[in-house]
């Protein structure tokens, strides 16, 4: 699942937002809170967070290592829940031509048949694919608005 917005700033204003990641819950529908983990403060290869998210009543965390870090171009992280896989997450920056950047958010969903089965009591979610497209664009909007307003 891929969704793409176009946001008049450049790149690296664009990646040091979403890389401010204890911001999460600013530009997210679904994520409420991210706390780092093991002394890490920012997101560098290897480094750990724990992702709070919320749902209507339902809340449920996963476990973030990241993958990818590199200014300017992009930042992923893979998800997990109990031990077990749940999702890559990557934000990519690219000038789009006018100045401004061309921000893509992906996810790959990693879970296994039995997380996808019991994964909607938890989540209320029952159409992941449909539920994250519509969450990552209003997630790229709200980051559109804050990045135009810096």
């Amino acid at each position: 699942m891929t969704v793409s917005l176009s946001i008049a700033a450049p790149p690296g204003t664009v990646y040091g937002l979403v890389a401010d990641l204890a911001r999460m819950g600013e530009w997210s529908t679904e994520t409420t809170d991210v706390t780092w983990l093991d002394g890490a403060t920012e997101p560098l290869v290897g480094a750990r967070f724990r992702g709070t998210n919320r749902n209507g009543f339902r809340r449920w965390q996963t476990i973030c290592t990241v993958v990818s870090a590199e200014p300017g171009v992009a930042l992923s992280w893979r998800s997990s829940s109990f031990g077990k896989a749940v999702a890559l997450w990557t934000y990519g920056f690219a000038p789009d031509g006018s100045g401004g950047t061309l921000v893509t958010e992906s996810t790959v969903d990693e879970r296994g048949s039995l997380m996808r089965s019991v994964a909607p009591l938890a989540t209320g979610v029952r159409d992941r694919a449909g539920h994250n497209k519509a969450t990552m664009l209003e997630t790229l909007h709200r980051l559109k608005g804050a990045a135009e307003r810096a």
